[in-house]
């Protein structure tokens, strides 16, 4: 699994670090979204894939 982020579509709402902050985190410039580990163990697809889901604007989407 690998994560994809569209810094572009991001608006900052922060669901996936609050969600996940082991792997999501925010610019400390504009808010948008920061991967930490692009390609998070097997374990943690459950807890990706809902942070995933919870992107108000659909920036992140998961690659398998």
């Amino acid at each position: 699994m690998k994560i994809k982020a569209d810094t572009g579509r991001c608006v900052g709402a922060g669901m996936c670090a609050l969600t996940l902050p082991e792997v999501f985190d925010q610019s400390e410039d504009d808010g948008t979204v920061v991967v930490l580990d692009a390609e998070p163990p097997a374990d943690a697809a459950p807890a990706v894939s809902r942070a995933v889901q919870l992107c108000p604007s659909g920036a992140l989407s998961l690659e398998e």
